[in-house]
């Protein structure tokens, strides 16, 4: 290992999350480069500084006693992640999925932490840096890590388990997410199943009777596969939709298989929330709004439209949808298959915003929405973290 990660308090890479005792990793940017930050990094408290061999004569005061010099601060990162997680004893799970990864982490996280001593993903870190730091940062006495893997093009979620070693992983979903670099479903299905074709024949993998693709994933398993069908768990679901129920029990199934009790699970359950702009329920003036900004593809809009249409409502029904990314050729045809579904649900208005929904501006969405909206409607705002609806809160 190029460092010892129980040595440090965290391991960041934006010098703006410094907490004294941490590892600051010195990383190149599209924009910036971390080694601009090192000194500013050990003046508020990093205890380690990862930086690049060459560049390390650039320093030359106190943060030099500080320095860890290695050929590749990236990589230097993957491999001791590799190395340490050979070292845990920690039952490591993964997840993975087109929609709803983040949901069964959270919930397979809050099932485990009743049980042992925990370490999760923190919110959608679960790229090829995000995963790495995640492991570093598990305590070495934890029982269980549970780390989501995110993918858009082919091949990361074989990188992403060669770091991790799972011993169980569970696959939310397999919809049309990236299929721009994917192609099709079966192609999705391909890259999300390498997580089940990772697993020890000792280990077990959690797959929903639901599953677009749930044969052609239960066939690339060596080892147990825990099938869960619907209302599989013995208790409700604290977030609205039937998809979030689903996500819900297969955390419970895995929780479960690990010995979590249904009494376990239930405490669990108690303030149960999702991070980041998940389902962000916000009232004023007597009109409530649900901000689901913080990603979307055709599987996940479909889905939250049709829990929105569902929840009760004493005015009218308000959906703002924005564009969906990464679709590519097959992005016109699935826009319109998401408008033939909201035009199909009991919503009173929807506006469309974005250049693939022939839609208007976030602006003018924003003016058209304010200009008619009235106490006791209900506003859903979908659509990809990068048109940033959420901003139509905002004063």
């Amino acid at each position: 290992m190029d460092f010892i990660p129980n040595e440090y308090a965290g391991v960041v890479f934006d010098s703006r999350k410094v907490k004294p005792g941490c590892l600051f990793a010195a990383l190149p940017g599209a924009t910036v480069d971390g080694h601009a930050f090192v000194r500013q990094a050990f003046e508020k408290g990093a205890k380690g500084l990862l930086v690049r061999a060459d560049r390390a004569a650039e320093f030359s005061g106190s943060e030099r006693d500080a320095l860890i010099p290695v050929a590749d601060v990236k990589a230097s990162l993957t491999e001791t992640a590799r190395a340490y997680r050979r070292s845990l004893r920690a039952k490591v799970v993964g997840v993975t999925g087109s929609a709803g990864k983040t949901t069964v982490k959270e919930f397979t996280a809050a099932f485990l932490r009743q049980k042992g001593r925990t370490h999760a993903t923190d919110g959608n870190y679960n790229n090829d840096l995000g995963l790495p730091i995640t492991i570093l940062e598990c305590p070495p006495d934890a029982d269980y890590l549970v780390v989501e893997m995110g993918t858009n093009h082919p091949g990361e979620i074989a990188h992403l388990v060669g770091i991790a070693q799972p011993d169980i992983g569970i696959i939310s979903s397999i919809g049309t997410a990236h299929i721009e670099f994917f192609k099709s479903q079966d192609g999705i299905a391909e890259e999300k199943g390498t997580l089940f074709r990772s697993l020890p024949s000792d280990g077990f993998a959690v797959l929903g009777e639901n599953n677009d693709r749930y044969e052609m994933l239960k066939g690339m398993c060596w080892c147990r596969v825990v099938s869960v069908a619907a209302g599989s768990a013995p208790f409700g679901c604290p977030l609205v939709g039937e998809y979030n129920a689903w996500n819900m029990s297969l955390a419970w199934a895995c929780a479960h298989e690990l010995g979590v009790t249904e009494a376990m699970a239930r405490a669990a359950l108690d303030g149960f929330s999702l991070p980041g702009d998940r389902w962000r329920t916000v009232k004023r003036d007597g009109v409530t709004f649900i901000s689901d900004c913080y990603n979307a593809n055709p599987t996940s809009m479909v889905a939250a439209l049709k829990a929105f249409a569902a929840e009760p409502c004493a005015g009218r029904r308000i959906a703002v949808l924005g564009d969906m990314f990464e679709l590519g050729a097959e992005s016109g045809r699935l826009h319109a298959e998401v408008k033939r579904v909201a035009e199909s649900l009991p919503l009173d208005r929807v506006i469309y915003v974005g250049e693939n929904f022939g839609g208007v501006t976030r602006d003018e969405a924003k003016a058209e929405l304010f200009a008619t909206v009235r106490a006791g409607d209900a506003v859903l705002l979908k659509a990809s973290h990068g048109m940033e609806l959420q901003r139509m809160l905002e004063a």
